[in-house]
């Protein structure tokens, strides 16, 4: 079995598979501070729970943004599964071709979604990963990794909002049912959310006007991105476990 690892700013997302079949996945919070023992005893401990063993697992691949937990957790995965992880990095192969001027720019999940994205779904698309940074990649229909847009992540932002105001509360990020908000909260509500809807249908539709492709398949995934994509005719397909099956397909391509 495939232990496919997704490194984030805010959480590990980590999958289990077994061949194609993605078999479990669970989320623990990123902090730089652990061992490689927390690391590596937490992921024995939560194999031993579905009844498995540190034996049952053969390989392990990991993308990550946050390279000061790598060390901690790349030993913790060689100390107790006698492993060595494979890491998405630049040189690794994955069927994309990255066009943009410094390859090495490309953050590990960015490529990771585009991955999944094509060899998924096909292109030309737009994959958009709602996660800390909320990042829109065109993956062209040859496979070519040709540009991307970054913009602070719905949590970023509406954390902003409450902390650099004296008198806005911190509030639930959620659906809201009208525009026109009534009180406080219900007005940031509405504010965070038809905003943030409003900035990716108009990135979307700039992206197909700039490229001059008008007929592009738009894939969503990361935490929040069902909350959007449930709301706007403009993403056809929300894939939550869109990275892991990325971290798997390149494992299948090495």
């Amino acid at each position: 079995m495939l232990f496919a690892i997704d490194v984030g700013n805010t959480n590990i997302t980590i999958g289990l598979f077994d061949g194609t079949n993605l078999l479990r996945q669970f989320r623990m919070t990123t902090k730089t501070d652990r061992t490689s023992d927390e690391y590596g005893v937490f992921l024995g401990e939560w194999l031993s729970l579905q009844n498995m063993n540190p034996k049952d697992i053969h390989d392990v691949i990991i993308a990550s943004v946050v390279p000061n937990i790598m060390h901690s957790l790349t030993s913790g995965i060689i100390k107790y599964f006698n492993i060595t992880p494979i890491i998405v990095a630049p040189g690794i192969k994955t069927g994309i071709n990255i066009s943009i001027p410094n390859p090495r720019e490309l953050g590990a999940d960015r490529l990771v979604d585009a991955v999944a994205a094509y060899e998924i779904y096909g292109g030309p698309v737009i994959v958009i990963d709602f996660g800390t940074a909320t990042t829109h990649d065109l993956v062209l229909k040859d496979g070519t990794f040709y540009a991307g847009v970054t913009s602070p992540g719905i949590r970023l932002s509406a954390n902003a909002l409450w902390t650099g105001t004296a008198k806005l509360p911190e509030i639930e990020i959620k659906k809201a049912e009208t525009i026109l908000g009534r009180d406080t909260v219900s007005s940031m509500q509405a504010g965070i959310y038809f905003g943030y809807i409003g900035q990716t249908e108009y990135i979307i539709k700039k992206m197909k006007e700039e490229s001059g492709l008008s007929d592009i398949k738009v894939v969503a995934t990361g935490g929040l991105g069902k909350l959007i994509s449930e709301s706007t005719a403009y993403i056809d397909v929300y894939d939550p476990e869109l990275t892991l099956h990325g971290l798997r397909i390149i494992y299948d391509k090495q």
